[in-house]
């Protein structure tokens, strides 16, 4: 007989082995909920990978749960909507600054404006794309005007990719929670 499965012969109660442990199955919950809502932070801070780790989250909670309610199929669903959630954020500000004639340059500054504005906290992320777009489009016009609204655009779009990204993290959850509580 398998010594992690029996009882623990002085209390009759499961090894910490077991997989039928209570307490490492509370800690592994905690462990994922944790997971969970610092992914959700970090879908609004980018300096956090925020779906990396709500994946990781909902992962480990399935595998507490021994993968009998959620299992691989709903993980890719649930995974698949991760990468798409990152999708947007190459996509949004490119998209702003597109709408707008703006050259590529303005897009790979508003790219560099919102990395570069993770050292400034929050307000240099919101304010990092409007600053990288305008740069950038100085770089190849000299309009000023126009590169006022390439940097108004990306910093739209980056506003708009981040309330996308944020309705992607919670269909990640919410498919989680349907295949978890209701098939």
């Amino acid at each position: 007989m398998n010594a992690e499965l029996t009882p623990s012969p002085k209390s009759g109660a499961p090894s910490p082995e077991s997989p039928d442990n209570p307490r490492m199955d509370l800690l592994l919950w905690i462990a994922a909920v944790a997971l969970v809502a610092i992914g959700i932070v970090g879908i609004v801070v980018p300096a956090l990978p925020g779906t990396v780790l709500i994946f990781a989250g909902l992962l480990l909670a399935a595998w507490a749960d021994g993968f009998t309610r959620v299992g691989w199929p709903t993980l890719v669903v649930i995974a698949l909507l991760g990468v798409v959630t990152h999708l947007v954020d190459f996509v949004a500000a490119a998209w702003g600054t597109s709408r707008v004639g703006a050259c590529p340059r303005a897009a790979v500054g508003a790219g560099i404006g919102t990395l570069a504005g993770l050292f400034f906290g929050l307000p240099g992320v919101i304010i990092g794309p409007f600053v990288g777009a305008v740069l950038g489009e100085l770089t190849v016009h000299r309009h000023y005007a126009q590169a006022g609204k390439a940097g108004l655009a990306a910093w739209i779009g980056f506003m708009a990719g981040t309330v996308v990204k944020v309705g992607l993290a919670f269909a990640m959850i919410a498919t989680f929670v349907a295949s978890m509580f209701l098939f």
